[in-house]
């Protein structure tokens, strides 16, 4: 494949990250293998675009002037997003553009655009988390996945807020040149993890609703602290000095989860990170955060984050270039 062409549609009101983000990580496939993207911006009547943080965006093309076949059709999201989608003539250049591409994306509250044109109609689809219910209750023919870091479903593609975007674009590079190229870029980017679709657009310690119990807040401490220790309801009852009843309700009221639930995520996020940044097996592994077995703890990362842990190192492998 070359010289793919991807479009990346702005307007007033986007934000710079999701326009950057997956800019770079094209230009940065091109840079190792030339003629691999030409990127371009469009806007209606081909204006420059003032972004959310006032950034004045140069913008090449005009919507209407380009032609069918492009490989690549991107719309960006941002604080605009609302006057994008009622811009009658934006979406509908959307929607043309959309049946001539091989595939059309979106970062961010750009899913709101391809919602209104149509694109997401009987698809699963994501956005940032802080407007997922807006995009299912304005559009409920959408499947929205709240908690997903991007969504591929039959050509068109969605990704959660900002960063997301830089993910959906290593996902895209991947599909086409292989996983050591997306790898590649990934490390020049400095990105850690170029994440699977399917894991939480938050780790656990950023999801978890904060206990006001002062005691709560200590044993949950003492859980990330060390999350080999024996944490079954009875050890932290007995830690508590309550019953095991009133440890699973107090629990279930103050974190939002079960006692086993939360201890589980606890020691996936610790094999997570130790997944990320040593070289120790599996099996060392699961013991340091908790798990039986590398079968136990390949089990919950099924559960929490929707692949394997091997599957889950594999994102982070790969050896160290200049672009």
């Amino acid at each position: 494949m070359n010289d793919a062409e991807v479009l990346v549609v702005v307007y007033d009101g986007v934000q710079l990250l999701d326009v950057a983000g997956p800019l770079e990580a094209f230009d940065g496939a091109t840079r190792v293998m030339p003629g691999s993207y030409r990127v371009r911006l469009a806007s209606l009547d081909g204006r420059d675009v003032v972004t959310s943080s006032g950034v004045r965006l140069g913008v090449e093309t005009d919507l209407a002037q380009v032609e069918g076949g492009l490989d690549t059709l991107l719309v960006a999201g941002g604080w605009g997003y609302a006057d994008a989608v009622g811009d009658r003539e934006l979406v509908d250049q959307v929607r043309r553009l959309s049946a001539g591409a091989r595939r059309t994306v979106s970062v961010c509250t750009g899913a709101f655009v391809l919602a209104e044109a149509g694109l997401l109609d009987g698809r699963r689809a994501t956005t940032h988390w802080a407007y997922c219910a807006a995009l299912a209750e304005t559009y409920p023919a959408v499947t929205v996945e709240p908690d997903a870091i991007f969504v591929r479903d039959a050509g068109v593609g969605t990704s959660a807020g900002v960063t997301a975007g830089l993910d959906l674009a290593l996902a895209l590079i991947e599909e086409d040149h292989g996983a050591d190229l997306a790898r590649r870029v990934a490390r020049w980017l400095v990105v850690f993890l170029q994440r699977p679709g399917g894991q939480s657009q938050f780790s656990m310690w950023s999801r978890a609703r904060p206990p006001g119990d002062e005691m709560l807040r200590r044993l949950l401490g003492e859980i990330a602290a060390d999350p080999a220790a024996d944490h079954s309801v009875a050890a932290l009852a007995e830690r508590l000095s309550v019953s095991e009843r009133h440890v699973s309700r107090l629990f279930t009221r103050q974190v939002g989860m079960t006692p086993g639930r939360y201890v589980e995520r606890a020691r996936v996020e610790t094999a997570r990170v130790l997944l990320e940044i040593g070289p120790d097996g599996v099996e060392s592994i699961a013991r340091r955060s908790g798990f039986g077995s590398s079968e136990s703890m390949r089990r919950a990362f099924i559960r929490e984050i929707g692949v394997p842990p091997s599957a889950y190192r594999d994102r982070f492998t790969g050896t160290t270039v200049v672009l």
